[in-house]
């Protein structure tokens, strides 16, 4: 435990003490909140809820703020292959499950409090929380979507070397996966070939547990999105762990 906890502080204290990093995260949600929230808010009313779509749109950008973050923390592990840093904590006498857990952990943290952030400025904006149960069934999903992306950020980060080449495959991942996630537009609403699609995108149960914490209401079950972002956690958390024991140094 002592090494998990110390790889998890090591990261969270990275993160606090680069605030350009902070900030600078907090330029796309606040674009989407601002100029899509906004802009649509008076012409768009999301069918058979009556809410704008402001209100639609703040869970689906907190999820986006976690997705973003957590798969980024794959990035910390190619940098501390080239500088050396990852080489010798595998060479240290401890499992390389408990070096793998804590950087997961670290990354999920960060991608928590990243997306604890926009969501306190949601509510500064106008979001309405509609219970403090509401509020804790947020956090949840937002650790789950921290977890399972920090793990799968780590999975891919584990088999490559190029950082560069890191960032150009996540791109092309994150954005399908965020786009296709029902964050921007209800489920409901798209043409009938695309709803199956979006119903195996894991972030959509992720989307829809924030949703119905922070409106009452969601598109999929909440039980259902537990389930199913649960048990893409625990599958994430399974192959990282499995790709990172096959790291060679």
């Amino acid at each position: 435990m002592d090494i998990i906890y110390a790889i998890w502080l090591r990261n969270v204290k990275r993160y606090v003490r680069s605030k350009s990093r902070i900030l600078g995260s907090l330029g796309m949600p606040l674009f989407f909140l601002l100029i899509l929230g906004f802009g649509l808010n008076s012409v768009v009313v999301i069918p058979g809820t009556g809410e704008g779509y402001l209100e639609f749109l703040i869970p689906g950008v907190i999820a986006m703020t976690v997705l973003f973050t957590s798969i980024s923390a794959g990035v910390q592990i190619i940098w501390d292959k080239q500088f050396g840093f990852l080489k010798e904590t595998l060479v240290a006498p401890v499992s390389r499950l408990e070096i793998m857990l804590g950087q997961t952990l670290g990354g999920a943290t960060t991608a928590f409090i990243q997306g604890l952030i926009i969501l306190v400025l949601s509510v500064l904006i106008g979001l309405i929380i509609v219970s403090a149960v509401g509020f804790l069934i947020a956090f949840l999903f937002m650790i789950l979507i921290g977890i399972a992306f920090t793990a799968f950020g780590i999975a891919i980060a584990s088999r490559m070397e190029d950082m560069h080449g890191f960032q150009l495959i996540m791109n092309f991942v994150i954005f399908p996966i965020f786009g296709l996630s029902g964050a921007l537009f209800p489920i409901e609403s798209l043409p009938s070939w695309l709803i199956p699609v979006t119903l195996l995108d894991p972030l959509t149960y992720g989307v829809e547990g924030l949703r119905y914490g922070l409106s009452g209401t969601a598109q999929v079950d909440p039980v259902v999105c537990f389930a199913v972002l649960g048990g893409f956690t625990i599958a994430m958390a399974a192959i990282g762990s499995y790709l990172f024991r096959k790291i060679t140094i």
